[in-house]
């Protein structure tokens, strides 16, 4: 859990814009390219962001004075409306993991581009994708493809998850390769998202 708002003392430039009210939505901080350093930031401008675990793993690693274990756990967090971030962390304990995971997906939340992009639809309301999006990670490739309205997010449970944060609510899906590896599955539809972001212009943020 981050601290409050009035016990938070930002240390970067973007948190004491943020503090002395010379930014007030997340929205600015895309338009002006800002890098968040910290998860406090995306708890104040986005303050209905919810939490989601998708894996918990026990990694062991032979040191020296013997096996360590610790596990890492790997969070989504998105507000299910356009704004999504994924994270892992390691930690000796689950719940300082998942934690740190859940601070580190703050710190990757990305802008999502929603739209109609699906021929049987053409609604123009925002439930699904403009275009088909394609992300990878490792050996696992996805192509998450628009749907019309009240298909629903046809998909495995980690990708309907993720889409599910991220304010997607009707998309196929298309994966290839070690599927069953949800680091590396969870990351590619990460990826995707993503790119939807990268590929509009700083006009059509704000939109």
């Amino acid at each position: 859990m981050t601290p409050p708002e009035e016990e938070w003392k930002p240390r970067t430039k973007l948190g004491k814009m943020i503090q002395e009210g010379k930014i007030s939505s997340i929205e600015e901080v895309f338009t002006e390219g800002l890098k968040i350093r910290e998860p406090q930031i995306v708890d104040i401008l986005i303050p209905d962001i919810q939490e989601e675990v998708i894996n918990i793993n026990l990694v062991q690693k032979q040191t020296d004075a013997g096996e360590k274990s610790r596990f890492k756990a790997i969070v989504a967090v998105g507000n299910r409306d356009g704004y999504v971030g994924l994270g892992s962390e390691k930690a000796p304990q689950v719940r300082t993991a998942i934690q740190k995971a859940a601070m580190n997906a703050r710190l990757n939340i990305t802008l999502v581009r929603r739209g109609c992009g699906s021929w049987q639809c053409a609604c123009g309301k925002p439930h699904s994708l403009p275009f088909e999006a394609r992300g990878k990670c490792g050996a696992v490739e996805i192509t998450l493809i628009p749907g019309p309205r009240g298909l629903g997010i046809v998909a495995s449970e980690v990708a309907k998850v993720i889409l599910g944060l991220a304010g997607v609510k009707d998309c196929w899906t298309r994966s290839y390769g070690s599927t069953r590896t949800v680091p590396s599955f969870a990351y590619a539809v990460f990826d995707a998202l993503r790119k939807t972001y990268s590929l509009i212009t700083p006009e059509e943020w704000v939109k």
